[in-house]
């Protein structure tokens, strides 16, 4: 990438292609993960574990999902991030057309992680989301 924005405008594409694009996600990845884990809604309680995470909606779209950090810390294992209605999951959205294509394959959902003993919902109807996939 770094060799093709320098072949096509110098120097200050790659500075901007590159360097600043990466000075831009990392702190914007930093920050998020700042939030997520101060304050925030939340719907699962991971009881083993010392930070519990919170859900970021504001900043869903523009990290492909990963603000829905809550989701994260219950289900790691999850492609899946956006779990309930209204909340955008564009990374998803990414996976689910790489499947279609066939370059994804054996993606993880809630449903096809094993249980978590410590896992406790916050929030009545939360653990719809595991019956829902699981009968679906």
């Amino acid at each position: 990438m770094a060799v093709a924005l320098f072949a096509l405008g110098g120097w200050s594409w790659l500075l901007w292609g590159v360097c600043a694009r990466v000075c831009v996600s990392v702190t914007g990845h930093w920050y998020v993960g700042r939030l997520a884990h101060t304050t925030g809604p939340q719907r699962w309680l991971v009881t083993a574990s010392g930070v519990q995470a919170h859900d970021v909606p504001w900043a869903a779209i523009p990290t492909m999902g990963e603000a829905w950090h809550n989701n994260h810390h219950a289900f790691p294992g999850s492609a899946r991030l956006g779990l309930y209605p209204g909340q955008a999951d564009p990374g998803w959205w990414v996976l689910q057309l790489l499947q279609r294509l066939g370059l994804a394959w054996d993606i993880s959902l809630p449903a096809t992680l094993p249980p978590r003993a410590q896992l406790r919902a916050l929030e009545h109807g939360a653990e719809r989301v595991l019956l829902e996939r699981r009968t679906s």
